[in-house]
């Protein structure tokens, strides 16, 4: 969802910048008009500064299409109808501002908060509890047993006048004693099975709490190089602009010709373009961080396990007495 909503966002800007460019090479390709009308410039810039204009222009609709798609996945992310939040999504908001720093507190312990690695330690403690009954196989067991019942009358008879009485109350009771030592090496097999699956279920558990630290590892690294590479492009889009406002500059005063125009407003276009990219990489690279280290997974305490409307549903069709109404546990 998180990331569906920063693809809105990216397109929203890649289109605001879009519009801004072809308001910036409208007004030079009226420019290199008026001059080659005037006969102080050739047909040669008015059409490169036309076809610049229209180049930008095509990109807009390819925006909008990626816009509207993106908003009707958020619509279905959500389990609503294409259009039903489109409202909700105000075009002012821009790509969400991350943080210049984030506390993980201790990495270890924010790891176990994950689903597979939970997993993979509730198996091999599943696994450790079948040795133990593994091994209890290889010992004698004693038990007790017994039975109580009520008799009434003779062989042949019908007669349950008798069934209450003192005299129709039977019972029995008697001990058992079971040791399968003639199945002995079957069941030491059988322990030595479990307690290779045991140390499977070890490696494993292994195995899963390396590859999420890797990758929370790796988050963490591309989280801080995504920031350092916007820092650099907010300073380059600024840049651009300065250069394409000297390149008009000169041109109208006639110390270089149109090619430093065309050069300077294709550049300010592909650095807006990198930023708004450079800015959703930064946003996605901060989730993927939040998810590595077990974020997302747990449940809010006190709030309810389902919705309204879906226990209405499922109260309507079966009693679920008081099951529904009863809040999600502390999963942290």
């Amino acid at each position: 969802v998180v990331n569906t909503y920063t693809i809105i966002r990216i397109n929203e800007e890649q289109l605001r910048y879009a519009h801004e460019n072809v308001v910036i090479q409208q007004r030079s390709y009226d420019i290199t008009g008026v001059l080659y009308r005037n006969g102080s410039d050739s047909e040669l810039d008015m059409q490169q500064a036309h076809t610049l204009l229209l180049s930008t222009q095509a990109t807009i609709p390819g925006f909008e299409i990626a816009l509207k798609q993106a908003r009707n996945a958020l619509n279905t992310l959500l389990g609503k109808p294409p259009g039903s939040i489109d409202h909700l999504l105000s075009k002012d908001q821009g790509i969400p501002v991350l943080p210049e720093k984030i506390e993980v507190g201790l990495p270890a312990d924010l790891l176990r908060r994950r689903p597979d690695v939970r997993q993979a330690e509730l198996n091999a403690m599943a696994q450790n509890a079948r040795v133990g009954l593994a091994e209890a196989d290889l010992y004698p067991s004693f038990s007790l047993t017994g039975s109580i019942g009520l008799v009434s009358g003779g062989p042949g008879g019908a007669d349950f006048g008798d069934l209450f009485s003192s005299d129709a109350l039977t019972f029995s009771i008697g001990p058992s004693f079971v040791w399968p030592f003639l199945n002995y090496g079957r069941i030491r097999n059988n322990v030595r099975v479990q307690d290779a699956r045991l140390q499977q279920a070890l490696v494993n558990y292994r195995e899963t709490v390396i590859q999420s630290a890797r990758e929370a590892e790796d988050a963490m690294v591309a989280f801080n190089g995504s920031q350092l590479q916007t820092e650099i492009l907010t300073k380059t889009v600024v840049s651009a602009h300065r250069s394409n406002e000297l390149s008009v500059l000169r041109y109208r005063e006639g110390f270089s010709d149109y090619q430093r125009v065309l050069d300077s407003q294709q550049a300010l276009f592909a650095q807006q373009q990198r930023l708004t990219t450079q800015r959703g990489t930064s946003v996605a690279s901060l989730v993927n961080l939040y998810t590595s280290l077990g974020g997302g997974w747990e449940t809010q305490p006190g709030l309810p396990l389902i919705s309204d409307s879906s226990r209405q549903q499922m109260q309507q069709r079966t009693n679920w007495g008081d099951l529904l109404e009863e809040a999600a546990p502390d999963s942290r």
